[in-house]
């Protein structure tokens, strides 16, 4: 059963368009069956990078003022986009905003701005892909300013073109919007973590899907460990 927030407090501890010469191509762009999608979560709040099919899937809760969550990246992220690039890696981020003292914060601009990076957008349309998007989550961890000023559009922008972001992508996170309602996104996503471990809440949190545990991320292999298993 499902655990309002309200019964449980987290104490942080630190967080070429093919268009031929002689040929106009028209209709709706489709996304490239060989790189890894890119999606919103059945449940609205978590953001999928990778194949379905791929054997490992994992959820990873990360708040963007949490150091340890950019230091997961630093360590991880380089290693997180090979596996979701080549089709071993299926990874679910799930958002928190916890860090915040007020709703639409620093953690919950970040938050929406990685909602708004799944969006179709352009002419024709085009998408992120799962890689781009685990690039994109690097770059915005690694710039972090926790306690002081959210990233701003421009900077958004910048790091989603770094990451190989599609211009029109990169554009609409610029020009923000709202992608996902910021307190009930946290608020599901405190009740999945409660789930996973009420005792231990703090984020990064990473939990193997396939097998319904928490990893140890404190073990240098655990990532490497999970995909031979």
């Amino acid at each position: 059963m499902r655990i309002s927030r309200a019964m449980v407090m987290i104490t942080a501890a630190l967080l070429i368009t093919a268009v031929g010469c002689t040929k106009q191509v028209t209709g709706t762009a489709e996304s490239d069956p060989s790189k890894p999608p890119l999606s919103v979560s059945k449940d609205g709040y978590g953001i999928v990078a990778g194949f379905d099919n791929a054997p490992a899937k994992i959820e990873i809760y990360t708040e963007p003022q949490c150091n340890h969550c950019a230091d997961l990246q630093a360590d991880f992220g380089d290693q997180l986009a090979y596996y979701i690039g080549v089709g071993q890696l299926e990874v679910t981020y799930r958002p928190m905003t916890f860090l915040d003292d007020k709703t639409g914060g620093y953690s919950g601009q970040v938050s929406n701005a990685l909602f708004l990076a799944t969006e179709k957008t352009g002419t024709p349309e085009v998408k992120a892909t799962g890689t781009e998007f685990q690039r994109f989550v690097e770059g915005v961890w690694a710039h972090q300013r926790p306690g002081g000023d959210p990233p701003t559009a421009n900077e958004l922008q910048d790091m989603a073109k770094k990451a190989g972001m599609p211009d029109a992508v990169a554009q609409n996170i610029k020009a923000g919007g709202s992608a996902v309602n910021v307190k009930a996104m946290d608020d599901a996503n405190f009740e999945f973590l409660y789930e996973i471990d009420n005792v231990d809440m703090g984020t990064p949190t990473v939990y193997d899907l396939a097998k319904g545990e928490k990893l140890d991320i404190f073990d240098n292999d655990w990532l490497n460990k999970l995909i031979q298993s």
